[in-house]
């Protein structure tokens, strides 16, 4: 019990960089505590004393306002920072060395008793604030959900899931310096250049229709000096493409 704590306290302090020693770890850090009680409420749960182990979870939920059903499943070194308002469902699994910070919800979107109706984050998984993980799915290893995203199907390893929907954002190559950077922490899910998907796709088709528009303009000088003219159009509004990409940022 005293390793386990001792190992958590240490991983709050490597992540947190506001932590400045294990004391003040261990005794101002709600998500500390609450996983602390949880571990007890969820042996009382498992050795079948179902109202205890609520209501020492409840007792948690008043000191730490962090909800954790005794039946979720939280692995090692799991930190909640600052915690407030997290809901963790009771079929949910937390995978070691997860990140999860405060008005996160693991919940669940079935009705059917005895399914597995809440997430199972892997190893390393970090869910910024405000982020809604919803259904029986599983995140994969080392993924990110940014702040106030919401999931509503799996997400592959090492991925990084943006948006309302939320939206898979796929690394295809790394440099080596992105490499590195993907293997550190990630506060709230942030990473360097995680671009929204749809953003993306937004610059690349104002950059195609920019390509495009020049290719006319030389096509057009080209006929115009071989001598063939072309019908005048209305006089549109001058295409910005720096001025479009901006406003998609």
């Amino acid at each position: 019990m005293f390793s386990r704590l001792r190992e958590d306290i240490s991983s709050i302090i490597e992540r947190d960089p506001a932590a400045r020693n294990a004391w003040e770890v261990l005794t101002c850090y709600p998500g500390l505590h609450a996983v602390v009680l949880h571990r007890v409420a969820n042996r009382c749960w498992v050795i079948g004393l179902k109202w205890l182990g609520r209501f020492i979870s409840q007792l948690a939920r008043w000191f730490t306002g962090i909800e954790i059903h005794p039946g979720a499943t939280i692995g090692r070194r799991v930190f909640i920072d600052h915690g407030f308002g997290v809901v963790i469902g009771e079929t949910a699994e937390i995978g070691d060395d997860c990140t999860i910070y405060q008005g996160v919800t693991l919940g669940g979107t079935s009705l059917n008793k005895g399914a597995k109706r809440h997430p199972t984050l892997g190893r390393g998984v970090i869910i910024g604030a405000g982020a809604q993980v919803l259904g029986g799915f599983t995140v994969g290893d080392g993924a990110k959900v940014g702040s106030n995203a919401v999931v509503v199907k799996e997400v592959p390893p090492g991925a990084t899931a943006v948006g309302n929907p939320a939206r898979v954002v796929r690394k295809e190559a790394l440099d080596p310096r992105e490499h590195a950077a993907a293997r550190m922490f990630a506060a709230y899910g942030v990473t360097p250049n995680g671009d929204d998907p749809l953003s993306k796709a937004l610059h690349g088709l104002i950059d195609q229709a920019a390509a495009q528009e020049h290719q006319i303009e030389v096509m057009l000088a080209a006929l115009k000096s071989a001598g063939i003219g072309c019908q005048k159009l209305e006089e549109l509004e001058k295409f910005d493409p720096a001025r479009l990409n901006k406003l998609v940022e």
